[in-house]
């Protein structure tokens, strides 16, 4: 197991990829933090069914004391940070419109998850790596920023923010021998995909 008793945050893991992914990094012998906005009950049932450990955490990582508690609580439990993957984004139930259609709410609650979430959730969990001496962080992008996806402004803005972001954490943090690195998936039929997209278009 490659990641045998290494301790990794996944935010966002209550479903989707985030879950996915969770349910992976205990497989590989991790002891996992999941943390949501929403209930984490279905990925805690299959990390333990396959005797993982896991805490659950109802976490808003647009919060800066949320996210704090998370890392603090992960610690506690867990002695240790290694690993923080900030799956956390909005994206399933957005609509597609052209880019004068969306308001500035819909703007700026896309951006307070998808790019503040994720500096939150590396801020908060810094001070625990760098007092390690080293740590691990993978942020999540999408393949959309790289041609850009028309009428989907606000997500594809944001995913291209992820990688800017990324790039400049990496050079930063690499004197504390802490890695970021991005992942950027291209289109996985989740729930959330196949609700946005008709059938035709992830066809095309």
């Amino acid at each position: 197991m490659r990641l045998k008793d290494k301790v990794a945050i996944i935010t966002g893991s209550g479903r989707g990829l985030g879950k996915l992914y969770a349910e992976r990094f205990a497989r590989e012998g991790a002891k996992i933090t999941v943390c949501d906005v929403i209930d984490c009950g279905e990925t805690v049932k299959e990390i333990e069914s396959i005797g993982g450990e896991v805490l659950s955490l109802r976490t808003d990582v647009t919060s800066e004391e949320d996210t704090a508690e998370m890392a603090r609580k992960t610690a506690e439990r867990f002695g240790r940070i290694d690993i923080l993957v900030t799956n956390a984004a909005i994206y399933g139930g957005l609509s597609l419109k052209p880019f004068y259609e969306f308001t500035v709410d819909e703007w700026d609650k896309l951006m307070a998850v998808n790019l503040k979430g994720m500096w939150l959730s590396c801020k908060a969990v810094f001070s625990y790596m760098k007092a390690q001496g080293k740590g691990k962080i993978v942020t999540i992008s999408s393949g959309v920023h790289f041609r850009g996806l028309p009428y989907f402004i606000h997500y594809t803005t944001s995913k291209g923010g992820v990688v800017a972001f990324t790039r400049a954490m990496a050079q930063e943090l690499g004197q504390y021998h802490i890695n970021v690195n991005s992942v950027a998936p291209g289109l996985i039929l989740t729930k959330a995909s196949t609700d946005m997209f008709s059938t035709e278009s992830i066809k095309a």
